[in-house]
């Protein structure tokens, strides 16, 4: 793992280019340019808000529902592009991986990386958006960062991995695709953790536990969703270390497995 990423940070130039490239590309030629990364979540925020709020009558608990949600799906969305991206970003990228000593693991990593920005870029949007419901900015965004660290380098780790195992097992980009969507449910961007019943034998707050161990990413917008719409400390810092530590373990994996495969990369894509 520690050889992997010293040669991401000796290739940080290259890392870098492959990003700004991309961020390049995925709006040329659009009108409106980067306002699609925060077009398109804000569609799916009313959409949401008009299904659960409106039509189904939902409880009147909620100070702001559409920004409650919108909370949820920035980090929502930076990591599904990122596992969407990221699981075929070796097995499209035969022309980069045929030159000679071309770094494999730039790719996966640019694909997060390149996520990550738009994800930056739309923190200062969020914002706006809260000021419009109210929800002046406090000083509990300084523990943003921590949150952001622990679910890139979770994000980073699943990237690696499932890019790895997609480059022989193509079926494995739908498997993710339809994973995705499952899980999208399964993550409190449309309801709160509170929401969570104690299950059989266990009391509620163990049963959160329970599901943030299964759900990696359920502490992670649960901690998005207390720093902007509760404007608190992020109540869960037993899930958040939790899903850090599957994190070092994925990447101690993932890597290993990137490594031990990327001499065929160039062969089987």
């Amino acid at each position: 793992m520690i050889r992997n990423l010293s040669e991401l940070y000796q290739y940080r130039a290259l890392l870098m280019a492959l990003s700004v490239r991309e961020l390049r590309a995925r709006y040329r030629a659009s009108v409106l340019g980067f306002l699609w990364t925060f077009l398109n979540p804000t569609l799916s925020m009313f959409v949401y808000w008009l299904v659960f709020q409106v039509v189904m009558v939902r409880s009147g608990s909620f100070r702001a529902f559409p920004y409650f949600i919108f909370s949820g799906l920035l980090p929502w969305i930076f990591f599904s592009s990122s596992m969407l991206g990221g699981t075929t970003s070796v097995s499209d990228r035969r022309d980069l991986l045929t030159k000679v000593r071309f770094p494999a693991q730039v790719l996966p990593a640019t694909v997060v990386l390149t996520n990550l920005i738009n994800l930056l870029l739309s923190v200062p949007l969020l914002i706006g958006l809260g000021l419009v419901f109210g929800f002046v900015p406090t000083w509990h965004l300084v523990f943003l960062l921590p949150v952001l660290l622990v679910q890139t380098f979770f994000t980073l780790a699943v990237s690696y991995l499932l890019a790895a195992l997609n480059v022989a097992f193509r079926d494995l980009q739908h498997i993710v695709a339809s994973v995705i969507q499952l899980a999208f449910f399964l993550t409190p961007i449309l309801w709160p953790m509170s929401q969570i019943p104690a299950l059989g034998s266990l009391t509620q707050g163990e049963s959160r536990q329970l599901v943030g161990a299964l759900n990696p990413m359920a502490p992670l917008v649960n901690a998005w969703q207390d720093i902007f719409y509760n404007q608190q400390i992020p109540s869960d810092w037993t899930g958040l270390g939790i899903v850090a530590v599957e994190a070092l373990l994925i990447m101690l994996v993932s890597t290993a497995v990137f490594e031990r495969r990327r001499e065929e990369f160039a062969e089987l894509v």
